[in-house]
């Protein structure tokens, strides 16, 4: 099985006349970011002007005309307030050829993405000259450019067509390896390292810069749960290595110890690292993943990387979703698992992502634009804080995959339209004069999605009435946190609350099975993360990053094993439970490291004091 997908590259032709430039390959990015949480559903990331209300430098690049003549430009654009606001949007952005602007203001019209046309313009043959132009700061966003020189149909299909066309691209073979592991963050990075050092050749690919997922400098979650509890203390070990020593969401970049992680992966001569690869295709025989593809976010170019064993640590369940793995998302009913927590009915609930933000305090008053794009706020609705985290969370109602651009920007609208109150017409604005907006995060930290399901599902009864398992293996240690709209939030803000409150049910730090690990039909694949087989109820004590780091040792282990005996994930438990409890017990850290994961532990009863 194979799923296809664009593949893309700098400037691309389909015949002499007609240039492609995608503008997540401009060669000097300016201010603008490459933002890549969508592709899955866009196909391609995107370049935006993400400057928190204080326009960005710009992006510029080259491109070579070989038919000198007329062009017609367009440019794949989204008014992205338009969900909520109908008419001119925030995000204006213009495009200047060899200095000259076009006229045409892009960004802030339709209610889609869509083609916008620039302009026309004469080009000699040659080396020409491209820039993107911010005008607000307010996240303006450019997919791709197009110079049509030949005349042709131009509806949105015939353009996309077009593009189609022009994206066409081979792809390289990476090395062999023992395991891959697809997703870069906690989980990822233990699953790594893990397998690494009990002797499998590894590559670790990731579709961000920077290592970490929601703990990196990107997204600025802390670290949460215990470590060194649990039948299995050893687990959980790496963190001390290399986790973060200081607590705090929403904090500065430098709290969340980005270079840290990358030297922690960089110096296991086992791992091979891929940064900026996101994997989108999976090869199969039968159901065994014989090999996946990664796009490069920038330039577009694709590797493929087979191996006899792979492990999903994309938090979406990306890999095996395309698989065909068995997934599940939403809330399960009451009856299914007999679970007090759960719905009477279920449904599509999940919970939230977070675009959490602070601001600094200037020696002097500082201005910021009027905001107010179809989400009103007043003095009695506004947020009087300097600061938003957790608690900051849309889209418990909307599909976290297929929505999320829309879900991420809700949370970009409502921290702009709320500032913009603070700062121009609140009572209080005389607090805010020197305040400015100094970080909004544009990656949100997504919590859940899909839910791959493995040969067990925990349920609440199993961490409730500590149900033994002989395969117990990571400890989940966390309460059982299901974050819900905030009531009163929800009162003022009935078409689109963005606070969440949580109700936290104290657990016993509970050994969690090891077939929750891998996948029931997909044979040769192997999970860690907030995806793994739990339902909705259960995944709020397993999903804070300390478990799922533990997760990942785990399934490293298992796969060093499915290495040494040439079996699946499945065959661990059928056939060499005990190895993988040696290997659990024996941890794979480094010795005489001290524990400085001592914050953020949570709520937990006493442990039990028979554990087997």
């Amino acid at each position: 099985m194979l799923f296809a997908c664009w593949c893309f590259c700098a400037v691309a032709r389909l015949s002499a006349a007609d240039i492609l430039v995608e503008a997540e390959s401009f060669a000097e990015k300016g201010g603008w970011k490459v933002d890549q949480q969508f592709m899955d559903v866009m196909g391609s990331p995107y370049l935006l002007a993400h400057g928190m209300g204080r326009p960005v430098e710009d992006a510029r690049t080259t491109f070579q005309v070989d038919d000198e003549g007329w062009y017609r430009v367009y440019v794949r654009t989204y008014n992205w307030t338009s969900p909520w606001h109908k008419g001119r949007g925030p995000g204006a952005f213009g495009l200047q050829v060899d200095g000259k602007k076009l006229k045409t203001e892009l960004g802030t019209e339709g209610t889609c993405w869509q083609w916008q046309k620039a302009g026309d313009l004469k080009l000699r043959a040659g080396s020409h000259t491209l820039a993107l132009h911010d005008l607000t700061g307010f996240d303006g966003r450019c997919d791709a450019i197009l110079l049509i020189r030949e005349a042709r149909e131009e509806s949105q299909a015939a353009l996309d067509e077009l593009r189609a066309q022009l994206l066409f691209r081979p792809m390289r073979e990476a090395a062999a390896y023992d395991l891959v592991v697809v997703g870069g963050g906690v989980a990822g990075m233990c699953a790594a390292i893990s397998a690494a050092r009990l002797g499998c050749k590894v590559a670790l690919v990731h579709d961000r810069p920077v290592l970490g997922g929601n703990n990196s400098s990107e997204v600025r979650v802390h670290l949460g749960g215990r470590i060194e509890v649990g039948p299995y203390p050893a687990l959980g070990g790496l963190l001390k290595e290399w986790g973060p020593s200081k607590e705090g969401n929403a904090q500065p970049a430098a709290n969340y110890e980005d270079e840290k992680k990358l030297e922690a992966i960089r110096r296991e001569p086992n791992i091979d690292l891929f940064l900026n690869q996101h994997v989108n295709q999976v090869e199969m025989e039968g159901m065994r993943i014989r090999a996946v593809v990664a796009q490069d976010v920038e330039s577009g170019k694709l590797t493929r990387f087979a191996a006899p064993t792979f492990c999903d640590c994309t938090g979406d369940g990306t890999v095996g979703y395309l698989a065909g793995a068995d997934y599940r998302m939403g809330r399960e009913g009451r009856a299914e698992f007999g679970e007090s927590i759960a719905p009477e009915q279920p449904d599509t609930m999940v919970l939230g992502a977070s675009v959490q933000w602070y601001s600094a305090e200037e020696k002097q008053k500082s201005t910021f634009p009027e905001f107010s794009y179809g989400v009103a706020f007043n003095d009695s609705n506004a947020q009087r804080v300097y600061m938003g985290e957790w608690t900051w969370e849309t889209g418990m109602d909307r599909n976290q995959i297929t929505e999320f651009e829309r879900i991420r920007d809700y949370g970009l609208l409502v921290v702009y339209s709320n500032w913009s109150w603070m700062k121009n017409h609140s009572e209080d604005r005389g607090r805010y004069a020197q305040r400015r907006l100094d970080w909004v995060a544009y990656v949100a930290g997504k919590r859940e999605s899909r839910r791959l399901m493995g040969d067990y599902v925990l349920k609440e009864d199993d961490l409730k009435k500590h149900v033994f398992h002989e395969d117990a293996s990571f400890t989940a240690s966390w309460s059982i946190d299901l974050h819900r709209m905030d009531p009163e939030n929800l009162s003022h803000f009935p078409n689109g609350a963005f606070k969440a409150v949580t109700t936290h049910h104290l657990i016993y730090p509970y050994g969690v099975p090891y077939r929750c690990l891998y996948s029931r039909n997909v044979e040769n694949l192997l999970m860690a993360g907030r995806h793994i087989s739990v339902t909705h109820v259960a995944l709020g004590t397993v999903r804070v990053m300390r478990t799922t780091a533990q997760m990942g040792e785990v399934v490293g282990m298992a796969a060093s094993l499915c290495r040494r005996y040439r079996i699946s994930p499945r065959g661990v438990y059928q056939s060499h439970l005990e190895e993988l409890k040696q290997l659990m017990r024996q941890g794979v850290a480094r010795d005489g490291i001290p524990n400085n994961q001592r914050y953020n532990e949570g709520g937990t009863l006493t442990e039990c004091p028979v554990v087997k």
